[in-house]
């Protein structure tokens, strides 16, 4: 299972990555709302690490609880279904104060795996 596991996070930290470099030249939401393929690359980005989410074992997210795994994927459902009422402001929070903690956090665990 582990290396299922592994082989997640390394898709989740992936996407997190290809989003800090679709968002790396901008200094704001508007601008970054604006440069369409910047920001539709981020949301397809977002997608996928709701997707990535919804696949990790149940339990192995129940015994990492610290990160919001179903907010993770209820954002994604955001995205996927409301893709026309997301709020750029609320993306821009996300991108530059909870990505790079949840990076951080997911690589912690990938070390963890490693260590085993």
């Amino acid at each position: 299972m582990s290396k299922h596991i592994k082989l997640h996070l390394n898709a989740l930290l992936e996407a997190i990555e290809k989003i800090e470099i679709y968002t790396t030249d901008f200094t704001n939401s508007d601008d970054f709302y604006h440069e369409q393929k910047s920001f539709d690359a981020s949301m397809m980005q977002f997608v996928v690490i709701g997707e990535v989410v919804a696949r990790l074992d149940e339990k192995y997210k129940l015994e990492h609880s610290t990160i919001p795994w179903q907010k993770i994927k209820d954002f994604r459902n955001i995205i996927a279904h409301d893709y026309f009422g997301i709020d750029a402001d609320e993306i821009w929070d996300i991108i530059n104060n909870k990505l790079l903690p949840l990076k951080e956090e997911i690589y912690n665990l990938k070390v963890e795996i490693d260590n085993e």
